[in-house]
């Protein structure tokens, strides 16, 4: 019996509704080494469905370059320098426009914003986030979202009115914990890896999207996000609070883009293959099957590029990323990372193979081999992960972002997980989620006022009750 990828797509919600019905709206905010999204969320507190109501999408290459005066604290993975300011005025051009759009009044129909970035490259460890999150506060601010609807209420009546019902903030606090999974925080109180706020809400919103399907993705899970840096977290089944476990790294849809560039159909410097495939249309399944050898051959070729392991002790950065595995191992976390050669010392040799490839077959050959890549990246850190004694007979399997869900990937990737043996039916154990990020925010913006949906959990075990109960106790103690 052929494998079924399940795929996740976000059912439409009416404007009129949106007025009327107690749905929750949250914007999520996030400046990443690509692309800059505004997408806003609406949770029916009925039902505990997410809507995804529309989606804002800038690049970020195009942030303004810095003023005199300003200070340069970060850069992109193409060297795109990012100064506070600049920064905050392109988080309110985009946060403005998505609310214009969805016909909504950031001040009275916004109820919470979670912020985010992707963008660790320019960085020097993994504390100097804090300084873009304000970038990211400043531009929030400034498109007028009130400051009380980017922090945890302090008492119920700090909640609007239409969803104060269903807080259960009088009976259980935010403690950190998102969909039922506490986040790695080393001995010294560092974090182990710069973009862990990725992970967190990208396994968070695996697992809200995946209520859209037959997939049980509560704990224990892994969750692979593929955006231009990867993330994603592996968690075991504690209760009531799920452990994270291990983290990923590195890079992600930088790999592809890095294969464009030598295509000569993107810029050489901050192109990316966002830019050209999806104008593409995918490779035909003629195509895929004349081809097969060729495809094969030059996706070994690359994968001779690609370092997956479990992060070495010594490695401040890895993939770009600043990590702390020495923190990491304290705690018992595993990082997984993805590299090409050191911190991307091989990019260039990915674009030479990427310009031969175009040379000889041309785009829509291109297309289909970096889907056979990422397919290989996948199953790569799964089994990394499956060899550090991570993966449970009982683990499921969450990917999202756009270097893992698009093309011909999750058939691939299925298929190699089917021959991996990781279960029976491996298409119920696994996944696809679009706007894993987006959807991760507003459950993290739940979790923070205290807006849960007993009746259909997202955290627990698979096939388990909510867990309200046994946090109730928990904190009680």
């Amino acid at each position: 019996m052929a494998l079924k990828p399940r795929i996740t797509e976000s059912p439409p919600v009416r404007l009129i509704d949106l007025k009327s019905k107690p749905f929750f709206i949250v914007a999520s905010v996030e400046v990443g080494n690509t692309t800059t999204k505004s997408i806003l969320t609406a949770t029916n507190m009925e039902t505990g469905r997410t809507h995804i109501i529309n989606k804002v999408v800038r690049m970020t290459r195009d942030v303004r370059p810095p003023k005199p005066g300003e200070v340069i604290f970060g850069k992109t993975l193409t060297d795109v320098e990012l100064t506070r300011e600049a920064v905050a005025e392109l988080v309110r051009d985009t946060l403005t426009e998505s609310m214009e759009i969805a016909g909504l009044d950031i001040k009275t129909d916004l109820d919470f914003v979670v912020r985010s970035t992707g963008v660790v490259a320019g960085f020097d460890s993994p504390e100097d986030i804090g300084e873009f999150i304000k970038a990211l506060a400043d531009g929030c601010l400034i498109a007028g979202v009130p400051p009380k609807n980017m922090t945890p209420p302090m008492s119920v009546l700090n909640i609007p009115k239409k969803l104060q019902k269903y807080s259960k903030l009088e009976q259980v606090i935010f403690d950190g914990a998102v969909a039922g999974v506490v986040p790695p925080i080393g001995a010294t109180g560092v974090e182990i890896v710069a973009n862990e706020m990725e992970g967190e809400l990208a396994t968070a919103g695996i697992k809200e999207a995946a209520k859209l399907t037959d997939v049980d993705f509560r704990s224990p899970c892994i969750s692979i996000d593929f955006g231009t840096t990867l993330d994603g977290r592996i968690t075991n089944s504690d209760q009531p609070y799920a452990k994270t476990i291990g983290n990923f790294c590195g890079y992600a849809g930088a790999i592809p883009d890095a294969i464009i560039r030598g295509s000569k159909a993107v810029d050489s410097k901050v192109g990316t293959a966002l830019d050209v495939l999806e104008k593409q249309k995918p490779p035909s399944f003629l195509t895929l099957k004349l081809r097969a050898k060729a495809i094969e051959a030059y996706a070994k070729r690359i994968h001779e590029l690609i370092i997956i392991e479990k992060v070495p002790k010594d490695r401040k950065r890895y993939g770009s990323v600043p990590v702390r595995p020495d923190a990491a191992e304290e705690i018992g976390v595993t990082l997984i990372g993805c590299d090409v050669g050191v911190n991307g010392s091989d990019m260039g040799k990915l674009s030479a193979i990427g310009m031969e490839i175009c040379k000889t077959y041309g785009l829509q050959f291109v297309y289909a081999v970096i889907d056979e890549v990422m397919a290989g990246v996948v199953c790569k850190l799964i089994k990394v992960a499956k060899e550090e004694r991570l993966v449970f007979e009982d683990t499921t399997i969450g990917i999202t972002g756009r270097a893992g869900i698009t093309g011909n990937k999750p058939k691939l990737i299925l298929k190699c997980l089917d021959e991996m043996n990781l279960a029976s039916k491996i298409d119920e154990k696994v996944v696809f989620v679009d706007d894993g990020l987006a959807r991760g925010a507003a459950v993290m913006a739940r979790c923070m006022n205290s807006l849960g949906t007993p009746k259909n959990p997202l955290g627990g075990r698979h096939g388990g009750k909510c867990i309200l109960g046994q946090r109730i106790k928990l904190q009680n103690k």
